[in-house]
């Protein structure tokens, strides 16, 4: 009994469609786990994190001679949205509504004070003083206040999220909310209470010294 030659040829072994299925299998479950349709495989795959992270290293000091005398606390909404030309946002666009927290420090920086700077009389009950104009900080974002309220993202960015190493990045919506953050604090009077705090501090500090009268400007 002979066997056609074109039947042998067309014949696929065994161990290959064994390996197929595992590999659909493996892609299914895959997918089943990010796009979180399947969400009873994340506890029988489940997860540990491990801290194996070395001792942190001190690269350098630095002295700091501001007094940072107020502190501004924000909160934007940041609704970013990113399109692609001749594509529906169906099938690729994503748009990310964030809520971002943040601070900002104003500070007046003592250690510009020149020797001319600082005026006492002879019987140091006087002191006049002349300070720089108080300054804002960098805009601190606070991950634990912040948070995304939704997200939407097309067929084709979803399918980039499945082979991301960092799919729920969101790196665009925080620095544009630090940005937003920094911006709205340079509307608000942040510096000028800065500036009033720094007089009250220093007043107190040298009427406790034995100064009578102390006046306190700021200029550049």
């Amino acid at each position: 009994m002979t066997t056609p030659i074109g039947r042998l040829s067309g014949r696929v072994p065994g161990w290959a469609k064994v390996l197929t299925a595992v590999v659909v299998v493996l892609a299914v479950l895959f997918a089943g786990i990010r796009l979180s349709v399947l969400p009873g495989l994340k506890d029988l795959f489940g997860t540990e994190t491990h801290d194996r992270s070395g001792p942190a290293l001190l690269e350098s000091i630095q002295d700091i001679s501001r007094y940072d005398a107020a502190t501004g606390n924000f909160q934007v909404v940041v609704d970013l949205e990113k399109d692609t030309k001749f594509l529906p946002d169906a099938i690729r666009g994503s748009r990310t509504l964030y809520v971002g927290a943040g601070t900002v420090d104003a500070y007046v920086d003592l250690g510009k004070l020149g020797k001319d700077d600082v005026q006492v009389d002879e019987d140091r009950t006087s002191a006049t003083l002349r300070l720089p104009h108080a300054r804002l900080g960098t805009p601190a974002l606070d991950l634990e206040r912040s948070y995304a309220v939704s997200k939407e993202r097309g067929l084709l960015d979803r399918l980039g999220d499945l082979f991301s190493d960092n799919p729920n990045s969101e790196q665009a919506v925080q620095k544009l909310a630090v940005r937003h953050i920094g911006a709205a604090a340079k509307e608000s009077e942040l510096t000028t209470r800065a500036e009033s705090n720094t007089t009250g501090m220093l007043e107190g500090l040298l009427r406790s010294l034995g100064f009578t009268k102390v006046d306190v400007s700021y200029g550049d």
